[in-house]
């Protein structure tokens, strides 16, 4: 269901939500959120140690990403269900084993299918990306649908388009290719 609705959220022009982290942060909180629910249902005393537990994450270390908070509401979720009955953390690794083959087939099945990746790159700690801004008087279609796009803000006054790419040089050539554009007002490459 996680990766039906980060299906239509895609087709909906959501990008944000095809990176690897928020789509691995959709497929496995519901699985988290479903193992703990039922480990302290009806126990008041593992409820309100819940809430101690997420807020120590929440307010004693600052968070990156939500895939980083889910990767801890995980951890948290692991030991609470290990000390209640063995048989949760069992079901609980068992349904991230499967997320992970679900999200790795989806991986390879768009590679062979539609020859794009599943996933697109982010801003994520760890990731070299490199970048380039260009800010246009007009809207420039061959920018609109580039796989490298990773944000457009319009204004007023102007449209500004910011690319992300692994390779320096794919955006190279994108800016090459606009050299000689009298809409372009400006623009900045970075690695």
């Amino acid at each position: 269901m996680s990766i039906a609705i980060r299906l239509a959220l895609q087709l909906l022009g959501q990008r944000w939500i095809t990176t690897t982290a928020h789509t691995a942060t959709l497929v496995l909180l519901p699985i988290l959120t479903y193992v703990i629910t039922n480990v302290i249902a009806g126990n008041i005393a593992l409820s309100l140690g819940m809430v101690g537990a997420l807020s120590i994450v929440r307010f004693r270390h600052p968070v990156r990403s939500p895939f980083e908070l889910s990767v801890y509401f995980g951890a948290i979720t692991m030991g609470i269900a290990a000390s209640v009955s063995i048989k949760w953390l069992f079901f609980l690794a068992g349904s991230i084993i499967l997320a992970t083959i679900a999200l790795v087939f989806c991986y390879y099945l768009s590679l062979m299918i539609f020859r794009k990746p599943f996933f697109t790159t982010s801003f994520i700690e760890g990731n070299a990306l490199s970048t380039l801004e260009i800010t246009s008087t007009k809207t420039l279609a061959i920018l609109e649908h580039n796989e490298h796009l990773t944000l457009k803000r319009v204004s007023e006054e102007n449209v500004e388009y910011i690319l992300t790419a692994h390779k320096f040089s794919d955006l190279l050539n994108i800016q090459k290719s606009f050299k000689d554009n009298n809409d372009i007002i400006s623009y900045q490459l970075s690695k």
